[in-house]
């Protein structure tokens, strides 16, 4: 009998915890908000000089514990500093979603890192995937800390729209934006909005020096949850508040109506790659580039770290 429930724990433990690299080290700090415990993950560099800080943030349904794919090994290769924290966890109440909450605790993630760990103040990256793409640009438009780069992956942008994309495949992602934005159980479109960095005012001083790197596979919204227009729209936002005045930088109804519907886009030759995947399409504005690639809902972990920074 205690056999069969050690291994029924055991089990469990699996489908909860993921295995972790044994350099991570585990500690936690207490919200200045609310008081709350967050747990997180780092890895602090052993080089002489201070070196880059690797922000990775968790995606939608995951916390640092059940987070399978980071990028915590890419990261310890390059000798950088790294730190996975933990964010308010899963998506699927009223102070997860990117509220104040999810802001400050990422922000006293950076804050902690900064005082214990080796870190090049000017060599910050932030990168997440899915939820945590959602997170990513959370941060560009709300972090208080001078982010050097910014990249995100299969991203949320417009939680309203999602709500209404995902009632439309059935999946359980509707009932979790309810579960963040209302506390009675009822859509509230405005409410949705206030949780959607492409409705929140762009931080123009503060980030005119920042890169961001959007990207999206082009069968993300078929075979993954998160159409690639959540991707487009806020690429398009920030060129309109930043005045671009290059109509060839913007990414057109036409094209993306394209990409939308046929899930491809004639590449351009010579053909571009990332991880051997195609890139389909490109656009670029000062810092902030967009790319859609061939693939799906997903993060391309083998090259991240190399494309935000060196």
């Amino acid at each position: 009998m205690k056999k069969n429930i050690v291994l029924l724990l055991l089990f469990i433990g699996n489908l909860t915890f993921a295995q972790r690299p044994n350099f991570l080290k585990k500690d936690s700090i207490r919200s200045s908000l609310d008081k709350n415990i967050q747990v997180f993950y780092y890895d602090k560099s052993t080089a002489s000089k201070p070196k880059p800080l690797v922000v990775e943030l968790h995606s939608w349904s995951n916390t640092v514990d059940s987070q399978k794919d980071i990028l915590a090994e890419q990261a310890h290769t390059k000798n950088w500093n790294y730190i996975l924290p933990n964010f308010r966890g899963v998506n699927n109440h009223l102070k997860a979603c990117c509220s104040e909450f999810v802001i400050s605790d990422i922000d006293e993630a950076i804050d902690w890192a900064l005082k214990n760990l080796n870190v090049d103040k000017k060599n910050i990256y932030v990168v997440g995937n899915s939820g945590g793409g959602y997170a990513t640009m959370a941060m560009y438009m709300k972090s208080r800390h001078n982010i050097r780069a910014f990249s995100a992956w299969s991203s949320i942008s417009d939680l309203a729209t999602w709500y209404e994309e995902s009632v439309e495949r059935k999946n359980k992602y509707a009932v979790e934006i309810i579960q963040c934005t209302s506390a009675n159980g009822i859509f509230d479109d405005q409410k949705a909005r206030d949780r959607s960095p492409l409705f929140w005012e762009t931080p123009i001083k503060k980030r005119r020096n920042s890169i961001l790197q959007i990207y999206a596979g082009i069968h993300d919204g078929y075979t993954g949850s998160v159409p690639i227009s959540q991707s487009i729209k806020f690429y398009n936002k920030l060129l309109i508040d930043y005045e671009e005045e290059d109509n060839a930088r913007y990414v057109s109804a036409e094209d993306a109506t394209t990409m939308l519907k046929t899930q491809t886009f004639p590449a351009k030759k010579p053909v571009k790659t990332i991880d051997n995947r195609v890139i389909l399409y490109q656009k670029k504005s000062k810092n902030i580039t967009l790319t859609i690639f061939e693939g799906t809902h997903e993060i391309l972990g083998k090259v991240v770290l190399d494309l935000i920074g060196d």
